[in-house]
């Protein structure tokens, strides 16, 4: 059951792999193209870019209850109340846009909490202001995304996201190097070509869903239903947490930039080609664990305890040995791929000063996120909360900030790498247990 376990795993992660290597290859694109326009245009996309994957990663965190929701009714033969989940889970995110399209709009105050160069600051402002308009389109995509992802059909998503990129790169490029508007547009480019992309991928969904064969199945824009509190509070009772522990892992890393702008373009710069590495590499084990989630969300919802054994196993098993093999590559084609990102030899020394502690943490970075993502098909989501928000910000984020800034001497953005690692051995020393623990008290008999 295992190996059956770890092949159906594989099957399942591969397609989602590849629409999530496709979803952070938008950020890839837009690094690497405004590395080739100026250093103040990728510090500008690695601020602003920071913020923005901030927030829509804490919005979709909520959204993402719609899987093990969804994945346990299907394992409990309940198909019939699959789609009024999938409903709820749209309303949902049409109100979770208007609070994220407002901080988008109104970044100023953030901002204004670090030491900026003035014009970086105007490009992360305007590069925010346009990014807030496809933010709805994200985020009702997203719910289309956990939804067919809890049903085990990921393929489409892999197709979406490969012809998205594709065209996101052609746009881009156009747009922000090649001047089609007129001029060169730099981070703004990038920007309308987001908003673009966005709305594409969120219209092609739907048409999928609607005549699809999961439209076919669940008919999910049949006998549409209005927002329904006890749903939206099963919803968000799960939802909540996963968002915060979302915002939480993510910003661990992705204000690092702003915390570290006072130290110079080039430094925000270099810091943001390795958070894009670290972006890419976090994509294997987290498909891993979304397959995983799905997979034992429906051995749970059928009680199935041999199964689910099978798939915790199967999950942290192959999240391990992958990750210790994208290390050691990390490691050794560390030179050939910072050059593929930036002209800029400064850029370049900073980010080859960075990569080892990407090396280093995979192992630790996989297990946490398997295992967090298993404690959510058992719908615990409160303590992993906790526990990842004591980790990723009480280590991570001050412990990084007291490294880079006072310690003697400051170790610089180095610092906050350092404590990365740390926070990452942390949180899988701390979950692992905690999974163990949810396991046994769902199958203690009542």
């Amino acid at each position: 059951m295992l190996l059956a376990a770890a092949r159906g795993l594989l099957a399942h992660a591969l397609p989602i792999l590849i629409a999530q290597l496709s979803s952070i290859g938008m950020m890839v694109v837009d690094t690497a193209v405004l590395g080739h326009v100026s250093a103040a245009d990728l510090a500008a996309v690695a601020i602003g870019g920071g913020i923005q994957i901030s927030v829509v990663f804490a919005l979709v965190g909520i959204l993402q209850a719609v899987a093990p929701v969804v994945a346990q009714l299907h394992g409990a033969k309940r198909d019939g109340e699959v789609a009024g989940v999938l409903q709820q889970g749209f309303w949902l995110a049409l109100a979770l846009s208007v609070p994220g399209v407002w901080f988008l709009t109104h970044p100023q105050w953030l901002l204004g909490t670090v030491t900026m160069d003035a014009g970086v600051a105007a490009k992360v402002t305007a590069y925010l202001g346009l990014l807030a308009w496809g933010l709805p389109a994200s985020l009702l995509y997203r719910t289309f995304y956990a939804f067919c992802n809890a049903l085990g059909r990921p393929r489409v998503l892999m197709g979406i996201g490969l012809a998205a990129l594709a065209l996101h790169a052609f746009l881009a490029w156009g747009l922000a190097l090649q001047g089609w508007a007129g001029e060169p547009l730099g981070v703004i480019g990038c920007a309308w070509s987001n908003i673009v992309i966005a709305w594409l991928a969120c219209l092609t969904g739907a048409v999928w869903l609607a005549g699809g064969p999961l439209g076919t199945r669940y008919r999910p824009f049949a006998d549409w239903a209005p927002p329904d509190a006890r749903r939206w509070r099963e919803l968000l009772r799960l939802g909540l947490p996963m968002g915060l522990s979302n915002l939480v892992e993510i910003t661990s890393f992705t204000l690092i930039s702003l915390f570290i702008a006072s130290l110079g373009a080039t430094v925000v710069a270099g810091h943001r080609i390795i958070a894009n590495i670290s972006a890419l590499t976090y994509m294997l084990p987290l498909s891993l664990a979304i397959a995983t989630m799905a997979a034992l969300g429906q051995a749970v919802g059928g009680r199935d305890w041999r199964r689910a054994h099978a798939v915790v196993k199967a999950g942290l098993l192959l999240a391990a040995l992958l990750s210790t093999l994208v290390g050691a590559l990390l490691w050794l084609a560390a030179s050939p791929l910072i050059a593929a990102y930036t002209d800029d030899l400064a850029v370049r020394a900073v980010a080859a000063s960075l990569i080892i502690y990407v090396a280093l943490y995979q192992f630790f970075d996989a297990l946490q996120t398997v295992a967090g993502h298993a404690l959510r098909a058992y719908r615990v989501t409160f303590v992993p909360m906790l526990v990842q928000t004591f980790c990723f910000w009480g280590v991570g984020l001050l412990g990084g900030s007291w490294l880079c800034f006072r310690w003697s001497p400051p170790l610089g953005v180095a610092g906050f790498w350092l404590a990365s690692v740390v926070s990452l051995v942390l949180a899988a020393a701390l979950l692992l247990p905690l999974l163990r623990k949810a396991m046994q008290a769902m199958e203690s008999p009542p």
